[in-house]
């Protein structure tokens, strides 16, 4: 009983570093875009989290009830980049950008939850063939390589030099959490990714003699967190184009993480169009929590699934534990305070690893699927397109006009729909089979 108890614990707590891990990084990206103060970086990370918190256990007990964990989306995150360039370039605060992405959020949660609510959801999953699933998650997983990268290496947006002892530990935690998945046994590798975190933040803290805090100190026990941070949400014909169309990303990554996740964990029955539609519903709530709170938009994360596979967390209780338990860390400053000290490149090293497996499982995948030239073509379509638009992402589309931009600004969404599109209408020639 005794090592049953520990047995739980000790998964909680993996689960509680993987969800600040799946959550640290991004929002510090965010503030370095709009260049927030440590203080507003702080409290975006107090809001993530408790969003995160919330949002997982509302769909592991009411939405797909699977143990996976909702935190920022990287999609949502070429959004902020693109407005924060469309603000630079036409003259607009930050402040008015936030507030229209906080309109887009809740425009896209509200078709996530009439898709559930109607039961439509389960309606558009034709569209979302394994092909299009699987572009997606690899191509998702090339645009937050970038992401996690760049946070490995400790470099920041007016920064132009590298710190090569941060990239020295963050590989050496990157190549740890990976031998550990592949060679470890037992607990060492069920707990790869808690090894992970805490050996690579003990190394930084004895490499530079802790970690710099530059924010003040928090001055109350508890604290809620902030409403409406960004101010009132704002909503123009760009941003509504976006996040309509955005809206089946959110399908599509919805659909993936659930795929993916069931492979990982033993079910009797596979998920079901009530399972589809209770988590679009919930996805819904989960975007309106994040534009209520002025977070990043809240997703299920496929690499849940890598993670699973890692440590072998399939249980849902300690699962739906660590959700409480972050929620109410997300309230006592002084606790995110020290969980917003853990270095982002640590962070970044673990959450890249994780990565590794949802690639390779994309790969696996691709190789079962991709058995015609067409398909073999719309393959290629959809990366050259989908990886030549996340370039062409960083720098503004001159031109044309501001509702294409809004659209055109995002690989991942330009290639998911060509991709769907191509499917779609592009029919099976018998001759080729």
């Amino acid at each position: 009983m005794r090592n049953y108890r520990i047995g739980v614990h000790l998964s909680v707590l993996q689960w509680i570093v993987f969800m600040t891990a799946s959550s640290v990084a991004l929002p510090i990206v965010i503030g370095g875009i709009f260049h927030f103060s440590q203080d507003e970086v702080a409290s975006l990370m107090q809001r993530t989290f408790f969003v995160v918190g919330i949002s997982s256990m509302l769909q592991a007990v009411l939405g797909h009830r699977f143990p996976i964990v909702d935190g920022p989306a990287g999609s949502w995150v070429s959004v902020f980049i693109m407005m924060a360039g469309m603000a630079a370039n036409q003259g607009q605060s930050p402040k008015e950008a936030l507030q229209l992405l906080e309109g887009g959020l809740l425009l896209a949660g509200a078709l996530l939850f009439a898709l559930g609510i109607f039961g439509l959801f389960y309606k558009l999953l034709n569209l979302f063939t394994p092909l299009v699933t699987n572009t997606f998650l690899f191509l998702l997983s090339l645009q937050l390589s970038g992401v996690f990268l760049k946070g490995m290496f400790g470099l920041k947006e007016d920064q132009g030099s590298v710190d090569y002892g941060t990239i020295l530990i963050s590989l050496t935690v990157f190549g740890a959490v990976v031998f550990l998945n592949i060679k470890g046994k037992g607990w060492t590798r069920s707990y790869a990714v808690l090894l992970g975190i805490v050996g690579g933040w003990a190394l930084q803290a004895l490499a530079y003699g802790g970690v710099a805090d530059t924010g003040s100190n928090p001055d109350a026990w508890i604290k809620l967190p902030d409403i409406g941070a960004w101010g009132i949400p704002e909503l123009n014909p760009g941003m509504a184009l976006t996040a309509t169309l955005f809206t089946l990303i959110l399908v599509s990554n919805l659909v993936a993480a659930i795929s993916a996740t069931q492979q990982a964990v033993p079910r009797k029955e596979p998920a079901g169009k009530d399972v589809y539609n209770r988590s679009s519903m919930i996805g819904g709530i989960s975007h309106g929590l994040s534009a209520l709170f002025s977070a990043i938009g809240i997703v299920p994360l496929p690499t849940t699934a890598s993670f699973i596979r890692m440590t072998g967390q399939t249980r849902r209780m300690p699962f739906i534990l660590a959700c409480l338990a972050l929620s109410a860390i997300a309230i006592v400053p002084s606790i995110v305070h020290f969980l917003a000290q853990l270095p982002t490149s640590v962070a970044s090293a673990v959450s890249l690893a994780t990565f590794v497996q949802m690639t390779g499982h994309s790969f696996q995948s691709l190789s079962r699927v991709v058995q015609t030239q067409r398909q073999l073509t719309i393959l290629g379509i959809g990366m050259i397109i989908g990886i030549g638009f996340t370039l062409l992402a960083a720098s503004p589309l001159p031109g044309l006009p501001v509702a294409m931009q809004y659209a055109l600004g995002n690989g991942l969404l330009v290639a998911t729909l060509l991709t769907m599109i191509l499917e779609r209408f592009w029919k099976n020639d018998p001759k080729a089979m």
